[in-house]
């Protein structure tokens, strides 16, 4: 289900935060069986994500910082599952942060 929080934290990211991301989990049920659907999103490595530039106005700003899809990725996928969610790694702290 990795792939799924991945996939709901570059919507909030892409969204400046009008859809959010909720921790995800999945309560196992013996007595009936699971059903899985895959989706997949394969942005260009190459590439860059943040939030969309229509989205964002001086009324509002951008919550989150811009960042090639690479670095995304690997920042990602190399740090722990515990603590503090990678959406509040992009997050941009109390506008500390004008790379956007």
């Amino acid at each position: 289900m990795v792939h799924l929080f991945l996939f709901m934290v570059i919507l909030q990211i892409v969204t400046n935060g009008i859809y959010k991301s909720i921790e995800h989990r999945a309560t196992v049920n013996s007595s009936k069986e699971r059903l899985s659907i895959a989706t997949f999103y394969n942005p260009k490595l190459e590439g860059d994500m943040g939030p969309a530039p229509s989205l964002i106005t001086p009324e509002t700003p951008a919550l989150f910082r811009r960042i090639g899809v690479r670095d995304y990725f690997r920042g990602f996928f190399s740090r722990e599952l515990r603590g503090r969610s990678y959406v509040d790694v992009m997050r941009i702290q109390n506008g500390s942060d004008k790379s956007n």
